[in-house]
């Protein structure tokens, strides 16, 4: 058994994987990472590899005292990935963003893939058919959206997600989710649009916490899996284990 541990910028995702296959995943703050994953070994006493990916603030000395019963594993730059990195500067590539083309392909050979993750940050990252990473872009994501408005201006309240019911906002509250949600949902269907105007033959996999609030609110045709990171990230390490 394989635990997997994606370290983000506000939280921890994890999940344990018996091959191929997600038994059970995990989500939780990172100052309680320590109680949560040896919760989830006790109850897992199989797990012999601790998986790890970071871009959050959590040091690797954070998960060496597992090493005493278990093979600890961090996905680096320098390891194998199914794909040729043509990024500009391929050391400033998030390891998250890498372990994403990875998962996509593997998962969908021979075709265009645009990997879209939806969280503190979304990040759109491109594999052509031919394998090669291109790039992609980065902006803000759902909440730091909501959270701008309310920080950067003198009146304008915080507010929780939530779907408008109509592109006009008819109070404050209503205009602030009407111009988030649906910009947001916009510019991803706009860069979607962009993309397929270019390629041909394409997958567009959507990701990332807020996946399941954003899906339906897209034009365009998606595969939307939430836990596609932390699948990616088993198939990446088993992908480096027969390559290395």
């Amino acid at each position: 058994m394989i635990l997997t541990i994606d370290v983000g910028n506000t939280r921890i995702k994890g999940a344990v994987f018996e091959g191929d296959i997600l038994l059970e995943h995990f989500v939780f703050l990172k100052k309680e990472h320590k109680n949560n994953i040896q919760n989830i070994l006790k109850k897992y006493k199989k797990v012999s590899h601790l998986v790890v990916s970071s871009v959050g603030e959590l040091e690797k000395d954070s998960f060496s005292h597992y090493n005493n019963h278990l093979k600890v594993d961090f996905i680096s730059h320098k390891d194998p990935f199914p794909f040729t990195n043509g990024y500009a500067t391929p050391q400033t590539l998030g390891i998250d963003r890498m372990v994403l083309a990875a998962g996509a392909t593997l998962q969908f050979p021979n075709q265009n893939r645009l990997i879209i993750d939806v969280g503190t940050c979304v990040t759109y990252d491109f594999v052509d058919e031919n394998d090669v990473y291109l790039g992609g872009a980065i902006a803000p994501g759902l909440r730091l959206r909501y959270e701008s408005l309310h920080n950067y201006t003198a009146k304008l309240p915080l507010l929780a997600s939530k779907n408008p019911d109509s592109f006009i906002g008819k109070s404050t509250a209503e205009s602030i989710h009407s111009g988030v949600v649906n910009g947001f949902a916009y510019e991803i269907d706009g860069f979607i649009d962009e993309y397929k105007a270019h390629y041909s033959n394409f997958i567009i996999i959507l990701t990332g916490g807020d996946t399941e609030f954003l899906a339906k609110r897209l034009k365009n045709t998606i595969f939307a899996n939430s836990n596609f990171l932390l699948e990616s990230l088993n198939q990446t390490f088993q992908y480096k284990i027969k390559n290395d």
